[in-house]
């Protein structure tokens, strides 16, 4: 509930337009959607600037259609890690729902996004990590920040790089996507100004360990000030980077 909306009900409640139990329960319909399932977290945008998002791993079709046919009322939504046969079913029952397949995501827009200044850029190293880096781009557009994918710009053709820099240093802040060794964060970091969030994902041969060396590649990173984010967690990268853009638009809410 935003403060108008509270001023105005705490004034109905005092001039006795509004009884304490009715705004009792106009506080709770406004801060909870309480679908027995799940709780979703109205709130959430007035607390720290972003909705809810549905993580669609572990829920069944029935229950993320229900998500977005209920909160699709009243807001945008967006459900990362959505199987092609969960996207199918919501779109049935909700058909403006849009899945983008590689980055496992389906978004539902039913008002217009608000864009901020800024954009982030999303380095891949491989074409490989195009799948995270999908989730990412459609995270930061449902939250209303531009992205721009540059892909395959690992180290192993640092040219590729080079070339691709003017770029990374036009963004705002700068999401790094890489696995095997995790290398790309690293140089990213030593290159450019901007706050870079890397992401490293399980891309690699055995060695890897599923992403485990890019991990510890990326948190040693001889590059100062470099962020990593889980394995694979190209929604987590999007949300630091947006709050990043939040800050500089003096839009944060701490």
């Amino acid at each position: 509930m935003s403060g108008g909306s509270l001023e105005k009900l705490l004034t109905d409640i005092r001039d006795g337009s509004l009884s304490v139990a009715d705004g009792m329960n106009l506080l709770r319909e406004s801060s909870v959607l309480d679908l027995g399932h799940t709780k979703f977290d109205l709130q959430r945008p007035a607390r720290n600037g972003f909705p809810e998002v549905i993580y669609g791993e572990g829920k069944t079709p029935e229950q993320v259609g229900e998500i977005f046919l209920r909160v699709g009322d009243r807001s945008n939504v967006l459900a990362t890690r959505v199987s092609a046969e969960m996207a199918a079913h919501v779109q049935s029952v909700c058909p403006n729902a849009e899945y983008n397949p590689l980055g496992r995501a389906l978004t539902l827009v039913v008002k217009p996004i608000v864009w901020k200044q800024g954009e982030v850029a999303i380095v891949t190293a491989g074409t490989s990590d195009l799948p995270v880096a999908e989730e990412a781009r459609e995270t930061c557009r449902m939250l209303g920040v531009r992205a721009k994918i540059l892909a395959d710009v690992g180290v192993a053709g640092i040219h590729r790089l080079i070339n691709n820099l003017p770029e990374v240093l036009a963004a705002r802040a700068v999401i790094v996507i890489a696995g095997m060794e995790g290398a790309l964060a690293s140089v990213v970091g030593g290159l450019v100004p901007q706050p870079v969030v890397a992401v490293p994902t399980s891309v690699g041969y055995g060695a890897s360990f599923a992403g485990l060396s890019a991990l510890l590649g990326m948190l040693t990173s001889c590059a100062s000030g470099v962020t990593v984010t889980n394995i694979d967690n190209g929604f987590g990268a999007a949300c630091a980077a947006c709050r990043i853009i939040n800050a500089c638009e003096g839009n944060s809410k701490t």
